[in-house]
């Protein structure tokens, strides 16, 4: 979604890197290109003016450190002022000490917070918690069988009653079931429309009045740009809530609704959805989100979902072949099957400080892993713990059981040396375990 705007602020901010000495011409003109860039992406314009003149007012008063060039201070500045617009700090929700925890969602038809109901009850469910879902958006026919069927899907508790249009009697019942069953959390999806309308708040407000939610998120679509950050003002004049679910963060949208709706509502974004799966939702990070748009990666939520795709023995056992330079085809799946939890390829190299630039242009494929699979799987058990077994006759043999060809098997094969050696190398050196890595990055 950031890719423009990430683009025009890279090579804005990397004109000033390396420069021992900036002119205030320079960062005038460094501020024109950064609200040139805002502007494009789609963010409010009273917003773009006011970050701009903050960022141009630090660089022009703040000491430079001894640390820093002068261009590294103003990139400091811009990265600072980014996470100050999309909120200081990471935003969670609030939990009742006496459960059910209610959260109420709220939002417009067509921003997808029927999915985004169900993808924070499975986000829940991952921390531990005991998620329960009420189907009260009986505006929309299909609505309810869709919550129904996500229920089904990530075996969660779908409270639901067809034979009646009253949206705060299905509500109340579900609080009912929830306290009954004890479920420590109940996600309420509520009924939306077309526009922001009188019918539409009063029975928000009804359903609100009765089950008295902890939290009440509205679910913004970020493909719709500044209509959702007018749909949040609409939504803040007339029913109060206390942050924001982006969804459709991984469109190719300009990013704006993302970057203006704290400014102009004043409520954070807690949750961002990332994809179209249902365990593709993470808690918002804006310090992360700054990083990610100035090119500076997110070894953070890398970290993170590195270690919500293997159980710790699993990375024990992968971080002891590692430092004994031991790299097998068995291995390979492995790492290949915990990659994929972790998100697209596109995603992940995102995330890597620096590799996102140099792999500018270069087509990511997530279907070269399916074929690189492929191969694997064609090698009996013997060939995968055992490579260096594997001759031209096995080659051939994989090749053909796999549907590709002898050059592709050997280009794996090719791969897996080269990362062998890594690995070697890896080995004699001092290589800290993931949550030593955390437990430095939280400090």
């Amino acid at each position: 979604m950031f890719d423009s705007l990430s683009d025009k602020l890279q090579a804005t901010l990397g004109d000033l890197r390396g420069r021992g000495r900036l002119s205030e011409e320079d960062v005038s003109k460094a501020a024109r290109e950064i609200r040139l860039a805002l502007l494009e992406a789609d963010v409010n314009f009273q917003v773009v003016k006011q970050f701009v003149a903050a960022v141009k007012e630090r660089a022009a008063g703040e000491e430079i450190t001894k640390s820093l060039t002068p261009g590294q201070q103003v990139v400091k500045i811009v990265h600072e002022e980014l996470t100050a617009l999309m909120g200081q700090g990471g935003s969670k929700l609030a939990f009742a000490g006496r459960p059910p925890t209610v959260i109420l969602l709220a939002g417009l038809q067509g921003s997808g917070k029927t999915t985004a109901a169900a993808k924070l009850a499975l986000l829940l469910r991952k921390e531990g918690k005991t998620p329960a879902l009420v189907a009260a958006d009986l505006q929309r026919p299909a609505a309810i069988d869709q919550l129904e069927q996500l229920g089904k899907q990530i075996q969660i508790p779908v409270y639901l009653d067809r034979a009646t249009k009253d949206a705060v009697a299905v509500a109340t019942h579900g609080l009912e079931q929830a306290q009954a069953q004890g479920r420590d959390v109940l996600i309420v999806d509520t009924a939306g429309r077309l526009h922001v309308d009188e019918e539409l708040m009063d029975e928000l407000a009804a359903v609100r009045t009765a089950v008295k939610p902890l939290n009440v998120l509205l679910v913004l679509d970020a493909m719709t740009g500044q209509d959702a950050v007018a749909t949040a003002e609409a939504f803040a004049e007339r029913i109060a809530f206390d942050g924001v679910v982006m969804t459709k963060l991984d469109g190719d949208a300009r990013g704006g609704a993302a970057l203006s709706v704290k400014a102009v509502t004043g409520t954070p974004i807690k949750l961002a959805s990332t994809g179209e799966k249902l365990d593709q939702l993470e808690w918002f990070h804006p310090d992360r989100m700054a990083s990610r748009i100035l090119g500076m990666g997110d070894v953070m939520t890398l970290i993170e979902r590195a270690e919500a795709a293997a159980e710790e023995d699993e990375q024990a056992a992968m971080e002891r072949r590692m430092r004994a330079g031991q790299f097998t085809f068995d291995d390979f799946l492995q790492a290949q099957r915990m990659m994929r939890k972790m998100g697209s390829l596109q995603s992940i190299v995102g995330m890597i400080p620096g590799l996102g630039k140099q792999m500018k242009g270069l087509n990511v494929d997530d279907r070269e892993l399916g074929r690189l699979e492929a191969i694997v799987l064609s090698m009996t058990a013997e060939e995968r713990a055992r490579p260096e077994i594997i001759n031209g006759a096995r080659r051939a043999r994989i090749a053909r059981g796999s549907g590709t060809s002898v050059q592709q098997v050997n280009q794996l094969m090719t791969a897996r040396k080269q990362m062998q050696k890594m690995m070697k190398q890896m080995g004699k050196g001092k290589m800290p375990n993931l949550q030593s890595i955390v437990a430095q990055q939280r400090r």
